[in-house]
């Protein structure tokens, strides 16, 4: 339970995040990447033992390009994804969403955590609609949007259905719509699928793979899986254990769509090796 407040608490910062937009005049519009992220460090404590859980972290994410990070447990995946969503702060270097610096949450950043964080006395529609609802983007012109997107994930005809109603995985296509809605730059992942059984993760990976091909946007998506990360990816991003660092990052060359017959390929397994050999060199393979 306090797992699930902690996620509502966060999710609610993200919605009010509109009331506090970014000016345009502050955004450069001579940034080539999406994401730029530089010398970043996350330690939490202080006193004689601090914990150092990120060290120098350097990525740049191009606009459009799935971002795939793996790495084992407690090695910083979810701070990192908090830092970039303006949730937490940095301890040292810097990240930039559009050539200017996270310093909270934004209108322009949408996220999806591991659960859905469904408000079980909305129904479907209301559900998508709150971050419209909470940035007062203009309910007409945002409930078409909510209609177009439901109808992309298969949703269609579950609008006035509640959370209770749905499974597993229809809940988390209502939270993807929902972080969707107010069309952000940048879409952050933190594991949506974990809780999910194995048929249906696999299900949802092929539909989250449609989606983003039919709206190309900036996805970073953080995953304990292997598979998952070179299924998904553009290019994966491998994790050390902590002091989290950047271990590895390759590009995965493989035509898309992806159907789920890839993983059964030599070239698909060759990248699944690449990530188990960083994982190992590390001693961080689960």
């Amino acid at each position: 339970m306090p797992q699930r407040s902690c996620a509502i608490g966060e999710g609610l910062a993200i919605l009010q995040a509109g009331l506090r937009t970014v000016a345009p005049a502050e955004i450069s519009t001579a940034a080539r990447d999406v994401i730029n992220v530089k010398r970043l460090s996350k330690q939490y404590g202080g006193g004689a033992e601090p914990i150092l859980a990120l060290k120098d972290i350097d990525f740049a994410i191009p606009e459009g390009e799935f971002l795939s990070i793996v790495g084992p447990s407690g090695c910083g995946k979810s701070t990192l994804l908090k830092i970039l969503a303006g949730l937490m702060p940095a301890s040292g270097g810097e990240a930039l969403l559009n050539g200017t610096p996270i310093g909270g949450p934004r209108r322009d950043i949408g996220v999806v955590f591991q659960s859905p964080v469904l408000f079980p006395w909305r129904s479907v529609l209301n559900n998508v609609l709150l971050p419209a609802d909470v940035q007062r983007l203009g309910r007409t012109v945002m409930e078409k949007r909510a209609y177009d997107l439901l109808r992309l994930v298969h949703l269609n005809g579950f609008e006035r259905r509640y959370p209770w109603e749905l499974s597993g995985g229809m809940q988390q296509r209502v939270a993807l719509v929902r972080a969707l809605i107010h069309d952000p730059a940048l879409l952050l992942m933190d594991e949506p699928f974990g809780a999910l059984d194995a048929m249906t993760r696999e299900q949802m990976n092929v539909e989250l793979q449609r989606l983003w091909m039919e709206r190309k946007k900036t996805v970073v998506f953080i995953t304990h899986s292997t598979a998952e990360a070179v299924f998904l990816g553009d290019r994966v991003m491998v994790m050390t254990p902590r002091p989290g660092q950047v271990g590895d990052i390759f590009r995965v060359d493989l035509p898309r769509p992806r159907g789920l017959e890839v993983m059964n390929t030599e070239k698909f397994g060759g990248y699944v090796r690449r990530i188990r050999e960083v994982l190992n060199a590390g001693g961080g393979l689960e």
